[in-house]
This record gives structure tokens, sequence and C-alpha cells, in this order.
């Protein structure tokens, strides 16, 4: 019994040996190794977002006075042009009518005036008045003129006034918070607005890069505005979870970093017809990286010390040496992309790197020849040949 327990222990032993798929008995590990080639990797990436309305216009009233009308609801669609507020008009009503009655004396006077004047115009053709007489008559003709183009406008100011006692929305959005309600006085002085009126056909997202992240981005198309102009579409993760079924374009790239925070502000839109996204919200922009042409290794091939990444290069003579790498900052989680370290035709040990040794020797095996090894092992375990 306990010469059993002994064999398979060693048994562990040797299957826990680099690889763990295959052994030799001779004592040098059996490894599986890859030969690299340059692919092209696509890899995304998640950033905190801020969701914003295309436009967010502050509705504020233009005259002061007491609210008779709250015309809409919290949370309601509105189209341009629609009246959302009524304030008692009564007080800009009495205004234009004394403002159209101005003008009518005003025009009165002027009839009144040109008709002197032109009776004066004969006169002195006939040498009856003097020239003086005659220009003293077409002077208060042109004040009469003067005080109708002064009466005209004040009435189209009353009547803006007026208009203006009807608050109505500049564009198509929905209606935020309404802060004021039936009989509120209010002013075009006032701090809060009366609510906010957000355009939401188009949704701009808001996100921070940090300036290596900006530089991944634009290197490979030369220029910021290039960049802009090629980068393929993004997509936007809900706070719940799930993915926003249409997906968005890049716009702007802030051309000023954050002194503080080494960030810089990009800018997504998405179409937004359905109304699902409302301003303020938050989500994670997945941006997607595509790199041609690289080297891309399985994490599980590195060992890391003193946080930097080591692999294990296959030398002619079947021993390994451990070799720094660098990766880029942005993984799927299962492969590294490789930026400095290792290049094309290179082998490395893909599998339980952390039992090896620089310069121990192997037995190198492709990774079809280590997983039929260890299936081969555990066949017979299972059989009680081991």
């Amino acid at each position: 019994m306990k010469s059993r327990i002994v064999l398979f222990a060693f048994c562990l032993a040797l299957l826990s040996s680099c690889g763990q798929k295959g052994f030799n008995l001779g004592g040098t590990p059996e490894c599986a190794v890859q030969t690299l080639e340059p692919v092209t990797v696509s890899l995304t990436s998640s950033y905190p977002a801020t969701i914003k309305g295309k436009q967010d216009v502050e509705i504020r009233p233009q005259v002061s006075g007491f609210i008779t009308k709250v015309c809409v609801d919290e949370g309601s669609m509105v189209r341009k042009g629609q009246v959302l507020f009524v304030i008692d008009p009564t007080q800009y009503e009495a205004a234009a009518r004394s403002a159209k009655a101005a003008v009518a004396t005003a025009e009165a006077a002027v009839s009144t005036q040109q008709i002197t004047v032109n009776n004066k115009r004969e006169l002195n053709k006939k040498n009856i008045i003097s020239d003086y007489d005659l220009a003293m008559a077409e002077n208060s003709l042109a004040s009469a003129k003067a005080q109708l183009a002064s009466a005209k406008a004040q009435l189209i100011s009353a009547e803006q006034n007026l208009g203006f006692t009807n608050v109505k929305s500049p564009s198509d959005g929905i209606v935020n918070n309404i802060p004021y309600r039936l009989g509120s006085l209010v002013s075009p002085s006032i701090q809060t607005p009366l609510t906010v009126v957000s355009d939401i056909t188009e949704m701009f997202v808001y996100a921070s890069l940090t300036e290596k992240e900006l530089l991944n981005l634009v290197r490979k198309d030369g220029s910021q505005t290039a960049a802009v102009e090629t980068y393929p579409e993004v997509e936007l993760q809900l706070s719940d979870g799930t993915t926003y079924g249409e997906k968005g374009k890049i716009e702007t790239i802030s051309g000023l970093i954050n002194a503080n925070t080494g960030a810089v502000s990009i800018r997504a839109t998405f179409p937004n017809s359905n109304h699902l996204l409302r301003s303020g919200g938050m989500a994670n922009l997945i941006i997607p990286y595509t790199m041609e042409n690289t080297i891309s290794i399985p994490q599980k091939a590195t060992t890391e010390i003193q946080d930097k990444k080591f692999v294990f290069l296959l030398q002619p003579d079947n021993t390994v040496k451990m070799n720094e790498i660098s990766v880029f900052n942005i993984s799927d989680g299962k492969e590294y992309v490789v930026t400095s370290g290792l290049k094309s035709g290179d082998k490395i040990v893909i599998e339980n790197v952390g039992t090896l040794k620089d310069g121990q020797t192997i037995k190198p095996v492709t990774p079809a020849e280590s997983e039929a090894s260890f299936q081969q092992a555990m066949q017979d375990r299972k059989e009680g040949k081991m």
C-alpha cells in the first residue's frame, strides 16, 4: 500500500513539471513551445464616461411676473416653439395697448404736420411766407416723424414683452426638473432656470484618456485629426452591464492635457432615437484597438519579477533563457501584445513557466504533442498503469 502511495506521488510530481501535459522519465522536462509569428490583434479598452445631451438649454424668463400656467411636466418631450410656461400677461397687454395708442397719435401728428408743410411750400412759392417759416414747418415735420419712429419702437418692445409671457422651448428635447410652479414670481435675474430642455436625439459621451493612451490612439494615423476621421466605431456599456444597441463615433479629442491629472478629454457621439440614453447618465466607453503585424503571446507564458515580465526563450541547444519583455497596456485577459523583447521566429515556452530556471535544458514539443502526452498520461493513470 505504501509503495503505491509513493508511486502515485512520484507520478504527480512528474505531471507538475514543465508542461504538466507530458514528462520524460530521463529527467528532462517536456515543454510546449510556440514559434512566434506576426498577427493582427483586436483589443478593447473600457473608460468611465459621462453622458450629456447634444444640447442642454437653460430656460429663463425674459420678463418678470407670476407664473399663471405650467404647460408641461418633468420628463415631457417637447418640440421647438412649444409653450412651456405662461407668465401673467396683464401688465404687458396694457403696455402694448398704450404703445399702439402712442403710435396712432404720432401718425396723426405726422399727417397734420405734413399738410402744414405742403401748404407752406405753396405759400413760399408765391413769396407769401419766408423761407424761415417754411424751414420751421419742415423741422416740425421731421420731429413728428422721429416721434412716430420712437412710438413704433416702443410698440415693438411692448409686443415682444407680451410675447415673452409665453415661455417657449428653443429646441426639440426633453424637459428636466421644474423648480417653479403655479404662482411663483420669476424674473430674468433668477439664479435657477425655469427648467432645462435637453436635446437627446444625439448624445455626447465624454471620457478621459491618459497621455500615453492618447499617443497609442493617434500614433498609427500620424495626427490627431486623421485619427478622429479614420477611427472605428465605439460602443457604450450601460450602468446595468448591457451594451447599448447603437454604435458611436469619436468626434473630438481635446487639445489640452490636464496638468493635474495628465488626462485628455475625448467626445464620442451616439444616436439616441429611442431616447434610452439620458443626460447626466454614467456608462463605460468601449474603444477598440487594432494592431497589425504584432507579436501576441499567451499571458500564461509569462512570469513576473518586481513588476517586470519575462518569458523563457528556447535556445538552439534546447536550453531556455529568461528574456524581459514589454507589453501593451491593454489586453483581453488571455493574451499580451508584446511591444519589445520578442520578434517573429522566436520560440518561447508557453506553459507552467514557473517551474523553469534560466539555462535549464528542456525537451521542446508542440502544444498539440504536449496535450496528447497529457491525455495519454491521464488515461494510463485511469487504467492503473501508473
